[in-house]
Formats: C-alpha cells, sequence, structure tokens
C-alpha cells in the first residue's frame, strides 16, 4: 500500500509479531493487537508446540523480532477474506483460537466486543460478515484491516517491552502476556523516538523522586499511595499557592468538602452508574453504603445549592485542592502518573449561561500564565460526544450542542489551534483539553476546561433572575494542573529534577569545610533564611568533596562552601548548578539574585 498511514503501518506491524510468535510457539492463543501512541502491542496466551505455557523473557524479544525480519524477506502479502459470522466462529475454533471466538460471540449476542456496558453497542449494529486478513499462506486473524499490501511495506519496528495483562482487562479473566513494540515509517523517524526514550530513561520520575528525596512508596501503606517527604511537600505547596494567587486575582473563594459521601450523591449526579466499579465503598455499621469520592463536583453542587441565589451574586467561584480516590488495578499504577489518591486543584463556577464565555476566558488566562511559567507550550483540544454513540453521554443533547458550541467560539476568539476529538468528551460535558509539550519534545494532557449543563439540571441548581424568576444556571468545572501528582511527574521530568530556583526545595546549601567553620557557616545559613531563602547547612561528616558531589546530585542550584578564605571575604563564591567555574558575589547582591529569581519565577 504506497503511503499508508502510519496507523496502518502499525496495525500491520502488530500481526507481523503474531504472525512470529505463532511460528515460534504453534499452539499460541491470540487476545487483540491493537495500535497505540508510537507504536502497537498484542496480548497473548504463548503456548510451544505441545501446548505447555511459556513465560517470555526480556532475552525473547530478540528472538521475535528476528523472526519478524525473515518473515519480510519471505515477502508475503496481506489478503482480506469475508466469512458469515458462523463461518468465521467454526474456522477459529478449528485453530484453538479461544479468544477470537469469544470476540465473535460476544458480536453475535450482544451486539458488542466490549466490556464494560457504556461501550456497548445496539444489537442492530451487528455485521453480517466479518473479514480476516492472510499474511501469506501461514498466518490468519480477525481484523477489520486496512492493511499494507505486503509486509515488505512496513517501516521500521522494535520490540521493547514484556507486561502482563489481564484478557479484556478483568482482573477475573486468564493473564496474558503483552508484548509492546514501536513501529514508525521510516528508520530515521525510529532511531529520533528511541533517542527520546533514552533521554525519558534518564529522566524517570520514578527513579529521581526517591532519589531527590521527594516521595516514597510503603508496601505497609499501599502501592499507588505516595507519601511526600517535606522536600516534596514543599514543592506541592509551591504549586499549589501559584494555582491559587492566579485564582484569587479572579475572585475565588476556597472551600472544602469530606473525603467519603453518601452512595445517593452519586446516585443522583449520574456517577454511581458510571462508576460504581472504580469506588473505594465505604459500609457503615448501620449498614449505609459511603464512598471515598472519586471526584469533587457533586459535593461543589451542594455548598452552591444551600441558598437561593440572585443573578447580581453570580458568578460563585468555589476552589478546592483536595484528594479524590480511584480503586485502580495494581497493574495499572505507575509511580506518580497513575495512583489511587488523586489530588486535584479543582474548582467550580456556577454563572449564568451569558457568563461562561467570560468565565472560560479567565481560566483561559491562568493556564497559558501558569505553564508559561516553566517553559511548557500548549495545544488545545476540543472534546466533543462521539456522534455514533449519543446514549454514552448524560443530559439533553440541546444542551450539549450549546455548550460544544461556546467552546469552539471561545477557542476561535483566542485564534487558537485547536484539533477536535470526538468521542473525548467527558460523559457529562464537553471540555477544552490543553496538551503541554515537555523539554524532550513528548505531549501530555494536563490543564482542562468543561462546560456542565447536566449537572445542574440534576440538582436542580438554579439562580432568581431579573424578573423574580428561577432561571437555571450553568456549572464550568476547571483544573489548572489537573491531578499533582501526575503533574509533579511530568514536571520532575521536563527539569530531570533541575528545579528552576523558585521551586527548589533547597535554593542554597552551605558546606563547612571544617569545625572551626562550623558557627559562622550556621550564621550565615540563618542570614539567608532571614532573607526568606531556603537554605540547607550540610554538616562536616564527609569530606568537602563528597558533600560537593551530593549537593550534584540533590540537583541544588547554589551551593557554598565554607572555610577560611570565606570567613575572611566580604563576597561569597558560589558554585551554580551544572557550572564549573565559581561566582563571587557581595552578600546582598546574592540575595537578590535569588530574590528576584523567585519573584519572577524564573526559568
Amino acid at each position: 500500500m504506497p503511503n499508508a498511514s502510519v496507523e496502518t503501518i502499525r496495525h500491520s506491524t502488530a500481526h507481523l509479531l503474531a504472525a512470529a510468535a505463532i511460528q515460534l510457539w504453534p499452539k499460541t492463543r491470540l487476545g487483540v493487537g491493537p495500535v497505540v501512541e508510537h507504536g502497537f502491542y498484542y496480548d497473548m496466551d504463548v503456548r510451544d508446540a505441545e501446548g505447555q505455557p511459556v513465560r517470555l523473557a526480556p532475552e525473547d524479544l530478540a528472538q521475535l523480532e528476528g523472526t519478524m525480519r525473515s518473515l519480510i524477506a519471505r515477502g508475503d502479502a496481506f489478503r482480506r477474506v469475508e466469512m458469515s459470522m458462523e463461518e468465521a466462529i467454526t474456522f477459529f475454533q478449528e485453530r484453538g483460537q479461544d479468544f477470537k471466538v469469544e470476540l465473535l460471540t460476544d458480536l453475535r449476542t450482544k451486539g458488542t466486543t466490549a466490556v464494560r456496558p457504556e461501550e456497548q453497542r445496539e444489537l442492530s449494529e451487528v455485521p453480517d460478515v466479518v473479514s480476516v486478513y492472510w499474511t501469506g499462506d501461514q498466518f490468519v486473524d480477525l481484523c477489520r484491516g486496512p492493511h499494507v499490501d505486503t509486509v515488505r511495506d512496513l517501516g521500521a519496528f522494535a520490540l521493547t517491552s514484556i507486561a502482563g495483562a489481564y484478557w479484556r482487562g478483568k482482573d477475573t479473566n486468564p493473564q496474558l502476556q503483552r508484548i509492546y513494540g514501536l513501529a514508525f515509517a521510516t528508520p530515521e523517524e525510529l532511531a529520533a523516538h528511541q533517542q527520546m526514550l533514552a533521554e525519558a530513561e534518564k529522566r524517570d520520575h520514578k527513579k529521581l523522586g526517591p532519589q531527590l528525596d521527594l516521595f516514597v512508596f510503603s508496601e505497609l501503606v499501599g502501592s499507588g499511595l505516595p507519601l511526600w517527604t517535606p522536600k516534596g511537600a514543599m514543592i506541592r505547596t509551591l504549586l499549589e499557592s501559584f494555582v491559587w494567587e492566579l485564582r484569587k486575582a479572579r475572585g475565588y473563594q476556597r472551600v472544602e468538602i469530606p473525603h467519603i459521601t453518601k452512595k445517593d450523591l452519586y446516585e443522583r449526579s449520574g456517577h454511581w452508574a458510571k462508576y460504581k466499579d472504580d469506588l473505594f465503598k465505604i459500609t457503615t455499621r448501620e449498614q449505609h453504603e459511603f464512598a471515598m469520592k472519586p471526584m469533587n463536583c457533586p459535593h461543589h453542587t451542594q455548598i452552591y445549592a444551600r441558598k437561593l441565589w440572585s443573578y447580581r451574586e453570580l458568578p460563585q467561584r468555589y476552589e478546592n485542592t483536595t484528594m479524590v480516590y480511584r480503586d485502580e488495578q495494581s497493574g495499572e499504577l505507575a509511580g506518580l502518573s497513575r495512583v489511587l489518591s488523586i489530588t486535584q486543584d479543582d474548582a467550580h463556577i456556577f454563572c449564568r449561561i451569558a457568563q461562561v464565555k467570560e468565565e472560560i476566558q479567565k481560566i483561559w488566562e491562568i493556564v497559558h500564565t501558569f505553564y508559561g511559567a516553566f517553559g511548557m507550550p500548549l495545544r488545545l483540544r476540543l472534546s466533543l460526544r462521539d456522534p455514533q454513540h449519543p446514549e454514552k453521554y448524560l443530559g439533553n443533547q440541546g444542551y450539549w450542542d450549546q455548550a460544544e458550541t461556546m467552546l469552539r467560539e471561545v477557542a476561535n476568539e483566542n485564534a487558537a489551534v485547536y484539533v477536535e476529538g470526538l468521542g473525548e468528551a467527558a460523559f457529562y460535558a464537553p471540555k477544552l483539553d490543553f496538551i503541554a509539550k515537555d523539554s524532550i519534545g513528548r505531549e501530555w494532557q494536563v490543564a482542562t476546561i468543561q462546560i456542565d449543563m447536566n449537572m445542574p439540571e440534576r440538582f436542580d441548581l438554579t439562580c432568581v433572575n431579573e424578573s423574580g424568576e428561577r432561571e437555571r444556571i450553568v456549572m464550568i468545572h476547571a483544573a489548572i494542573m489537573g491531578s499533582i501528582e501526575r503533574f509533579l511527574s511530568v514536571l520532575i521530568e521536563h527539569y530531570a529534577g533541575a528545579f528552576p530556583v523558585w521551586l527548589s526545595p533547597v535554593q542554597v546549601a552551605v558546606l563547612p569545610v571544617g569545625e572551626r567553620h562550623v558557627e559562622s557557616a550556621r550564621a550565615l545559613v540563618q542570614e539567608l533564611s532571614d532573607a526568606g531563602l531556603r537554605v540547607e547547612f550540610v554538616d562536616a561528616t564527609e569530606t568537602v568533596g563528597k558533600r560537593i558531589r551530593q549537593q550534584q546530585h540533590m540537583k541544588v542550584p547554589y551551593t557554598i562552601v565554607w572555610g577560611d578564605r570565606e570567613m575572611a571575604s566580604a563576597e561569597l563564591p558560589i558554585r551554580l548548578r551544572g557550572q564549573e567555574e565559581l561566582l563571587t558575589m557581595a552578600r546582598a547582591a546574592f540575595v537578590e539574585r535569588i530574590q528576584k529569581e523567585i519573584r519572577d519565577r524564573s526559568i
């Protein structure tokens, strides 16, 4: 297929991986092999010619890759064949491909291959025929396609890792082996991506976080529940304060809510039907059912609902930095990127429809100011309903049309380039999603703005308008960092742990050379601390060289070694992070330099 899309190349490469696995281990049962960002994976139950399970090791990836390349040398073509549903079920039964049979059976009987009810389609959509794709005459797989013409039309690929994955994502199902791979149109693109991954490995927050003494995990506390050290808590506090500073200037008020709620709240909001399997549930001694909150918006509606508001009192803007809890599967937890306890810098604005665009513009300014402070460029996604599946979304479709139009107008009025993400909306509201690019070119979804007309309807939230009548209001959801844990994972890797001075938990380290320098070094520490700097006294239990290397390892911005010459001088010898040459400055000038970096939030 000339000029095939990279998605087609990646999907075809996944088939080639499955073909290689079957050649090496003939009784392997295949799950699914979708395209993912930068590549693909394939889930499989690997079994040898006698049907015995085979546990793959990292060194098996080279053998798999070699077999894939030998198949490319053979030049097999991809060939599409259609079958009736019954023929296809019999076809895969005869080949011992039980997982394919299960998918086809579900499609025939339930109208879907999805696991979650909200992802299921109507039975009227069940196809009369299904397609399979042959790779040459040796390998066949259930697939809608499309594919490249032959295996020689594939681009550059590399297998990267092996992980465990429950069949169809349910922990009651068999655990399969998931083989990940990269695939690009050209070798140059693959090499550039591999270079980026090597750099990302050096910046991995799961390694840098403990190295910099920012957070730890405890087996006694549990996976996915980070514990923040004084240094990590300092960074969190600085980030939270920055967001609050921007919000306070725009009229937000702080509120606080409990971490649990009666089931009734989420039944009214619609979250219980959608997320009941993802909640931590609590049953009281009186057999009342409660849940740990997985989001804050339903609680905030009840703060607004405490009284009847005049239109003159709107907007009401509530800000709340608080934790929510989601029962993720243990295999999906990953450092700070995916946790069970999520700290959200959440805000909800209750306003009239005519005030929506002005309020969103204020949030827009906060988002761009915040991410501009980290040198992270943003792009925009307008996340909309999937028009093919309106049943997935709560609320009046006319409200959805109105909300989507307003978000599009805000993006256009800000001259923002954006993409439309069909099916990316929340189940109760469309949204603007901001995508940040880090220092090595990776993109992360960060802030979000949502217009919600559904929840005010469900909770009957109103104001009294100019005519003395009750008027339905609108609720805007706005998170700047989103998950503070996840944002910090991005930020640690963005800076490779070398935070700017304003955000560094320790800004200056003072190292006395010997015992006779300790007293005056402590006086210097006190002087700098009194000026508002975060200073650490590093005592003389190790050699000076070793203590200097420790500060470099901890990525402290400024280090001062304090000895006889320094005690006698009016100037400070300052070692800057990442530089060999010393900077000599008067104390007052040094203090002013750091104070300015803090005030300006210099990058």
